[in-house]
């Protein structure tokens, strides 16, 4: 019997011409979505922006802003019907290995209290809360600021 083989996972730059297509996702994975103009900015600013491939179908993104010893996760998303699959977890492991690769020796992140399997992504990854930013997100929803150690 022959195997079927799996779609080869890609974790590529992410670049202006996938803006479009990101911004499309992130409008259906968020209930404050980023817009199109916080992509092309943050590409712009230099920060490490990324896509992620599964047989050539983009199935997430991520964007980091690096200093000179920290990286700060700004945006991680996995297209919806892509969830629930560990794709999270990878495009996570990606990020800390960017991070790393730029010589951060921390990563610091923010997550709303609600967001259930972000929370337990990230502290599967060994993120520990340290500290909250009251009313941050729409002067409404507190952001646990969450950090891990490189």
């Amino acid at each position: 019997m022959t195997a079927i083989p799996k779609p080869r996972l890609e974790f590529l730059p992410m670049r202006e011409a996938d803006v479009d297509a990101v911004t499309a996702i992130e409008q259906r994975a968020h209930p404050f979505p980023w817009t199109r103009g916080n992509f092309v900015d943050s590409l712009k600013a230099g920060h490490s922006a990324w896509v992620f491939r599964e047989g050539g179908a983009l199935v997430g993104y991520g964007v980091l802003m690096m200093t000179v010893d920290e990286a700060e996760l700004l945006d991680i998303t996995v297209v919806p019907e892509y969830q629930r699959r560990g794709l999270g977890g990878a495009l996570l492991e990606c990020l800390v290995d960017v991070a790393r690769g730029h010589g951060a020796t921390r990563m610091l992140l923010e997550v709303r209290p609600g967001n259930a399997s972000g929370l337990a992504l990230y502290r599967r990854f060994g993120f520990a809360e340290i500290g909250r930013r009251r009313a941050y997100y729409h002067g409404k929803d507190d952001a646990i600021v969450m950090a891990r150690e490189l």
